[in-house]
């Protein structure tokens, strides 16, 4: 990325939150978004999976084909992506989301892998990391089979990855334990006051 790309969002806090499969990070966001004490939009992300019943291109996902994906790819319009979780799909932010959540004044909320949050954090390293996690690898198994949406191989698959996860949970700047959801979702809440009373006292 040239020094001209960098600077592009230099204003723009990022938050970058992360966790295994059944950590609840959509749920902790959702609440963040209804009652955060700064400004949010959260950055949709682009994939080459196919949209599930009920999703809608430009507000769950913005849907590419693979073609438009890597065409993307190659003129550098990612912050980052990746292909996830063995399953050959391809998930990415794309830059013109921190473009936009520049636009409105506001935080831009990246919820993504480990894998991600590393290639956000080496090209803007003020990014406010989080990692969410239970209190067991028993508690993410509980929860992703309270779902009842995926079989059995892709259960252990996401164990597998919940367990590869969390060896770099130490890379974040705060951890945040999911047990009860309003006390995470009021933990985050104070370490993005606490971060937006510094931006403000630069």
């Amino acid at each position: 990325m040239s020094e001209s790309q960098s600077e592009e969002h230099f204003d723009t806090p990022i938050m970058v939150l992360s966790g295994p499969s059944g950590s609840g990070k959509t749920t902790v966001v959702d609440r963040l978004l209804e009652s955060a004490p700064v400004r949010i939009v959260k950055a949709i992300s682009a994939t080459t999976r196919a949209p599930r019943k009920g999703e809608i291109d430009g507000c769950h996902y913005y849907f590419l084909s693979p073609e438009e994906f890597q065409r993307r790819r190659e003129r550098g319009e990612f912050v980052e992506c990746f292909e996830v979780h063995g399953t050959g799909n391809w998930y990415g932010t794309l830059k013109s989301e921190l473009q936009r959540a520049r636009d409105a004044g506001a935080w831009a909320l990246l919820e993504i892998d480990v894998q991600g949050a590393e290639r956000v954090l080496q090209q803007y390293p003020d990014a406010v990391t989080i990692f969410l996690s239970t209190s067991s690898i028993d508690e993410y198994e509980r929860r992703l089979r309270a779902r009842g949406t995926e079989s059995e191989e892709a259960i252990q698959r996401r164990l597998k990855n919940a367990r590869e996860e969390l060896r770099h949970a130490d890379k974040y700047k705060y951890r945040v334990k999911n047990d009860n959801l309003q006390q995470a979702v009021q933990e985050i809440s104070q370490i993005l006051s606490t971060r937006e009373a510094e931006i403000h006292a630069r």
